[in-house]
């Protein structure tokens, strides 16, 4: 989920959008809401030809290889220039996009066989795309997904998703136009390819080879990131700069639909208000609901600029919460994660920010998902109860307010969010304040989002609490987030998200089981069990679910939002100029 990092599991990890949650698009109606559609009297930026677009974006993505690391901001980028097999459309089905149709078991592109060591397996199959060219005109075959395979099964190189690739014990291509794995488990989302992304052997393949486990460094990918080769999708990068932004260019060797403008330029721009003030300058076109605003400070621009732009909101598989580091000693104690989220007034941050536009969280499954449990533990705000809660664990008062326990030590944790985002960095301030109101110190440490993404999570270098949010495709297993084998460590190179390093046998028990359960009706009870203990454990604390707020110049169109892990960039050829 991506983070904002979102960023997954493929069904692709969660990214960081800033997680995971599982809507259906039957149930999203609209789809996308109007904020603003009033005639312009004053456009952001002169009428003339539109051969270029300016987007603005909060983060720089830590690296363009596109299974290193998740964050939504490469995703979004990513989105231009490079193609997954399948990926969930703005309906929220799965679509067709580097292969010719969907695999099934109908169709017997797909087919339930036993392994070798006697399990329940599948076969699944995907027919690439004819044509379908990387930027310096080399053919994309099943050798560039061989290597994908290969890369990702090996613990050492570091990729994301890993246990997709373990479970993925055999790679058959008869040609080159056709990509075969057998998996070693049932799954019912065995049609989304998800993560399992082409990568260009032809260019890559040696790199890796030379030095796998320093290969994530040396990935072409972040050295030379202008090479055409790596790029497969309608535009390629033509130029970079690091920190700041990418130049795109339409890709010659795109065989599909053309892009209606001839240059995309993203900039990263981690404050908010900045972000805002060149929206108004005319130096941006565009603020995408994946990466810009956040939907009270995107309101109120629709209400003093009302008309100049095209503003809407998109509910979304966002959850924002706040991740909390379980081995430390502190927060090792369930009764104080309980605590802290009794002590948080939720719904008054939530009314008074975004007008109770967004949906309080009992957990990463949005309460519109047909798998949303109703009985899933709920903890309201209530003082009294945090402050029992606090004296049970053995928390006392102590000077200044901050209760100590019995060796001395103060009930206090660093709590760390990406440095810039206004909502986040308001949210984080009043959170503190109630804290300290139930005797806990929040000591506040904030980053940009390369570095709280890159190192700070990726690599569990933070020591109390980090808030920032998943984005999610539709039922999406939670496996990369709570899984007990995904906890990154060094040993993995920093595979997995499981930040927290959360740890409980039955939860994985109930991992491993979900995805192999093909009937919606026996999956719904292991749902609602699996909701019920992050519930109840909390290794991350729920706030609510986000809604993504859009901001397109005028003369732009086509634009659709997903409002989950695929971001609108993948159907960049739908949009149009004038």
């Amino acid at each position: 989920m991506g983070q904002d990092h979102a960023e997954p599991p493929p069904r692709p990890a969660a990214r960081h959008a800033g997680r995971r949650s599982l809507l259906r698009a039957s149930l999203l109606s609209p789809l996308v809401a109007p904020l603003g559609l009033a005639p312009s009297a004053r456009p952001a930026r002169a009428q003339g030809a539109r051969d270029s677009l300016t987007i603005g974006i909060t983060q720089y993505p830590s690296t363009l290889h596109p299974n290193i690391e998740s964050m939504m901001a490469k995703a979004y980028a990513l989105g231009f220039v490079h193609r997954p097999l399948t990926a969930y459309g703005p309906d929220w089905k799965l679509q067709a996009l580097g292969c010719e149709t969907l695999p099934s078991l109908e169709n017997g592109l797909a087919a339930l066989e036993t392994t070798p060591g006697g399990k329940p397996g599948m076969r699944v199959t995907w027919r690439l795309r004819e044509g379908w060219l990387w930027g310096d005109g080399t053919p994309v075959t099943a050798e560039d997904f061989r290597f994908a395979w290969e890369a990702g099964r090996s613990f050492e190189t570091g990729f994301g998703n890993a246990e997709f690739y373990r479970s993925a014990y055999e790679f058959l291509a008869p040609d080159p136009r056709t990509v075969t794995l057998r998996l070693d488990r049932l799954s019912f989302d065995y049609g989304s390819a998800g993560n399992f992304v082409p990568l260009p052997a032809h260019l890559e393949r040696a790199r890796w080879e030379a030095d796998r486990r320093n290969y994530r460094s040396r990935t072409l990918y972040d050295t030379d990131s202008t090479n055409p080769g790596l790029w497969c999708g309608p535009y390629r990068v033509t130029a970079v700069q690091p920190g700041s932004g990418l130049t795109l260019e339409r890709n010659e060797h795109w065989n599909g639909p053309a892009p209606a403008i001839r240059r995309i330029l993203l900039r990263a721009i981690e404050n908010t208000a900045a972000l805002e003030a060149q929206l108004l300058a005319g130096q941006i076109d565009m603020v995408p609901g994946e990466m810009g605003f956040p939907l009270e400070q995107a309101l109120a621009l629709e209400k003093r600029e009302s008309g100049r732009f095209r503003l809407f909101t998109r509910p979304g598989l966002v959850w924002e919460h706040i991740d909390l580091r379980l081995d430390n000693p502190v927060l090792a104690d369930r009764r104080v994660r309980q605590a802290l989220l009794c002590g948080m007034d939720r719904a008054r941050i939530a009314q008074t920010l975004y007008g109770g536009r967004q949906p309080l969280a009992r957990s990463a499954v949005h309460p519109d998902d047909p798998m949303y449990g109703a009985e899933t533990p709920d903890w309201p705000f209530d003082p009294k109860r945090a402050q029992a809660l606090l004296e049970a664990a053995g928390w006392k008062p102590g000077p200044g307010g901050i209760r100590v326990h019995a060796g001395g030590e103060r009930l206090s944790l660093e709590f760390n969010t990406t440095a810039g985002n206004r909502a986040r960095e308001q949210v984080q301030q009043i959170v503190q304040g109630m804290w300290k109101a139930i005797g806990a110190e929040a000591r506040i440490r904030n980053e940009p989002p390369r570095v709280l993404f890159g190192e700070t999570l990726s690599q569990r270098r933070f020591t109390g609490a980090a808030l920032f949010a998943w984005v999610s495709s539709p039922e999406n297993v939670p496996r990369s987030t709570l899984h007990s084998s995904e906890i990154p460590t060094a040993e993995r190179n920093w595979s997995g998200q499981n930040y927290p390093g959360f740890r409980d046998a039955e939860m994985d028990a109930l991992l491993e089981a979900l995805p192999q359960e093909l009937d919606p009706a026996k999956r719904r009870p292991l749902w609602a069990r699996l909701q019920a203990i992050t519930a109840t454990e909390l290794p991350a604390l729920p706030l609510w679910h986000r809604a993504e707020a859009h901001v397109w110049p005028l003369w732009l169109s086509g634009v659709e939002p997903t409002g989950h892990l695929n971001p609108s960039s993948l159907w960049v050829t739908g949009w149009k100029a004038g």
